[in-house]
């Protein structure tokens, strides 16, 4: 099998395309001359993401899910390499709706998987830092063991899923030789993020701007490693130009750890104007009796950085005030 590099330009398929992240990877794939076919169903995407990159004659968009087997066959025939980002997100979806979790996970990743091992293609599958559960260890390796609660409480269903999503993947590569790579993202934030599925930080700078106290979620300890979209984008590329990364698994975060009332008043010192005393709320009323949450989440990133030599670069400091200045100018436009 003759492996892609992505030195030249190739024509890339991504799934969730119109999502946070996956319009951050369109729009730098666009950039660097290759082209990229996007499907999306919108659940969790937005046109507005991908707008500005419709104008571009490399994009296309394809709006449908992909369960839609004919059209996802002739997608994956058509390109170099696979994206695969489409996943339900969010903290309260998968408080609020797991069966639609746990099936848009575990059968989403099944179909793209058997399709692209129809065509030989190589794929890329994002996973997350919640794969770890609630394991105190820290930071986290890409071999550790996990932990998890208990299945009656469905705040684990999500890691669970995905951890199915890296069975099969790796499945695929052992018993089928298929050319996968599994990314686990840790906390990935910037503009285009909303606050809409409990995403903290973007929930945090839009109370500042409104004038309204941050709403911080438990006791505000838990601490979190932000990772801007743009250095993880770029991660996400080197191990798609990797031939070693294949068959593997990598973290992709920052390893700068911060308690969410820190990230609070972090917000509201760089955004300036009046100090908002971050206004507790317990987790029974935010989310719903029983949500276990996890105490710590911080990434190992030595593996991918030894392999490809990428480090995270943006301040978050400076992811901060990017987010900001997005909400202002939609806020504007609205």
């Amino acid at each position: 099998m003759n492996l892609i590099t992505m030195k030249k330009p190739i024509k890339a398929l991504i799934t969730g395309g119109a999502g946070f992240i996956g319009s951050h990877l369109s729009e730098e794939l666009l950039n660097r001359g290759h082209q990229v076919s996007v499907i999306d169903n919108m659940s969790t995407g937005s046109l507005t993401n991908v707008e500005q990159l419709a104008k571009d004659p490399k994009f296309q968009l394809i709006e449908t899910t992909i369960h839609d087997e004919k059209t996802l066959d002739m997608a994956v025939k058509d390109c170099d390499v696979i994206f695969h980002l489409a996943a339900a997100v969010g903290v309260h979806l998968i408080v609020e709706d797991p069966v639609k979790v746990i099936e848009t996970n575990i059968l989403g990743t099944h179909s793209i998987l058997k399709t692209a091992n129809v065509y030989r293609k190589k794929i890329l599958i994002a996973s997350t830092s919640e794969i770890y559960g609630k394991g105190v260890k820290s930071p986290f390796s890409e071999y550790d063991d996990r932990v998890l609660g208990p299945t009656t409480t469905s705040r684990w269903s999500y890691a669970a899923s995905k951890a199915v999503d890296e069975f099969l993947a790796l499945a695929y590569y052992k018993q089928l030789n298929l050319p996968i790579v599994i990314f686990r993202l840790f906390n990935t934030v910037g503009p285009r993020q909303t606050g809409k599925y409990g995403m903290v930080l973007p929930r945090f700078v839009e109370s500042i701007i409104s004038g309204k106290p941050p709403q911080v979620y438990g006791n505000g300890t838990q601490t979190r490693c932000f990772c801007d979209v743009r250095d993880a984008v770029n991660a996400i590329i080197r191990l798609a130009d990797t031939e070693t990364a294949i068959g593997d698994v990598f973290n992709i975060g920052s390893e700068q750890e911060i308690s969410i009332i820190q990230l609070a008043r972090l917000v509201n010192k760089v955004l300036g104007g009046p100090t908002y005393e971050p206004e507790l709320i317990p987790y029974d009323i935010a989310y719903s009796s029983g949500f276990e949450d996890m105490l710590k989440r911080q990434p190992d990133t030595s593996k991918i950085r030894d392999l490809t030599g990428w480090i995270p670069k943006r301040s978050l400091e400076s992811t901060i005030t990017d987010i900001a200045t997005q909400i202002r100018h939609d806020s504007i436009g609205a």
